[in-house]
C-alpha cells in the first residue's frame, strides 16, 4: 500500500491533502475485490464444483474472470481440478464433491467402472483409493487436490451398461452396472478370464449378479474371453451358494 501511494503521488502529483481520499479509494477497491469471492460462492450456491463457463454469461470480461480464478487458486480458496473446472476449498465449500462426480466431470463422456464400481456396490471388499473409469478418449491418470483418477480406454462399441446412480446428498454420477463393471475389468486386464484372477478379486455377494446380463454382454461384444470368464463366474457363484447352504 505504501509503495502504491508513493508511486501515484510521484507520478500524478497528488496533493498531500488528498492522500487520505486516495488511500480510502484504494482500500475500497480492495474491499470490492474481496467481495467478489463472496459473489462467486453465491453464484455456485450448493454446487460442489463449477465450470468457468458458468461465470461467463453476460458482459463479463473472460480474461478478468480467469485472472481472478487464478488468484483464488493461489490463495487457497479454490482447487483447480483441470482447466476450466474448479471446486471451493475448505472452509468455503458447503459440501465436498463426491469422487465419482469429479471423475465424470474431469473427462466428459466417461463413467466409473472396474474396481471402483465393484467396491461401491460391495462386490469386492477392498478400499480403492484411485477412482477408476473408462472412456473412449485417451487413457491416463489425473492427479488433483481431491484425489487420483485413472481412465482406461475402451472402444465406442463398449460404451454402454452404465447409468446415473445415486451417490448421496441428492446427486447422481454415471456408474457401470455390476455386470458391466466386472466385464470391463475382465476385458481390460490381461488374464482377466482366468479363474485365479477372478478368485483374487475376492468377489462377494455374487447373488446380486445377473447371469443373463453377463451372457448378454459377452454375446453383444463377440469376445471369447468374456464367454470364458462368464463360465468361471458361474462356478464362483455356485461355490458361494454352496458355502451359504453349508453354514
Amino acid at each position: 500500500m505504501a509503495a502504491e501511494v508513493a508511486y501515484y503521488r510521484k507520478e500524478t502529483a497528488i496533493p498531500t491533502g488528498n492522500l487520505i481520499n486516495f488511500i480510502a479509494v484504494i482500500c475500497h477497491l480492495g474491499h470490492i475485490t474481496s467481495m467478489k469471492f463472496d459473489e462467486l460462492l453465491y453464484i455456485i450456491a450448493d454446487e460442489p464444483m463449477f465450470d468457468t463457463g458458468m461465470l461467463l454469461s453476460g458482459s463479463v470480461d473472460p480474461s478478468h474472470i480467469r485472472r481472478q480464478l487464478s488468484r483464488w487458486v493461489k490463495a487457497g480458496k479454490l482447487y483447480q481440478l483441470r482447466r476450466g473446472l474448479y471446486a471451493p476449498a475448505p472452509p468455503y465449500r458447503k459440501t465436498a464433491p463426491h469422487p465419482f462426480l469429479i471423475a465424470n466431470r474431469l473427462v466428459r463422456g466417461s463413467y466409473v467402472s472396474l474396481q471402483s464400481a465393484l467396491a461401491f456396490a460391495h462386490l469386492i471388499p477392498e478400499y480403492v483409493p484411485t477412482v477408476t473409469s473408462v472412456t473412449t478418449d485417451r487413457p491416463g491418470v489425473r492427479d488433483t487436490p481431491l484425489g487420483r483418477f485413472e481412465y482406461r480406454h475402451i472402444r465406442r462399441a463398449w460404451l454402454f451398461g452404465y447409468q446415473a446412480m445415486d451417490i448421496g446428498e441428492g446427486r447422481q454420477a454415471f456408474v457401470a452396472t455390476l455386470e458391466k463393471a466386472l466385464m470391463d475389468l475382465i476385458y481390460l486386464e490381461p488374464g482377466g478370464d482366468r479363474l485365479d484372477f477372478l478368485r483374487a478379486l475376492r468377489l462377494q455377494h455374487m447373488n446380486r449378479l445377473d447371469p443373463e446380463r453377463l451372457e448378454a454382454i459377452a454375446d453383444r461384444l463377440h469376445k471369447p474371453k468374456l464367454h470364458r470368464a462368464r463360465q468361471c463366474i458361474g462356478s464362483l457363484m455356485a461355490e458361494e451358494t454352496e458355502g451359504f447352504e453349508t453354514l
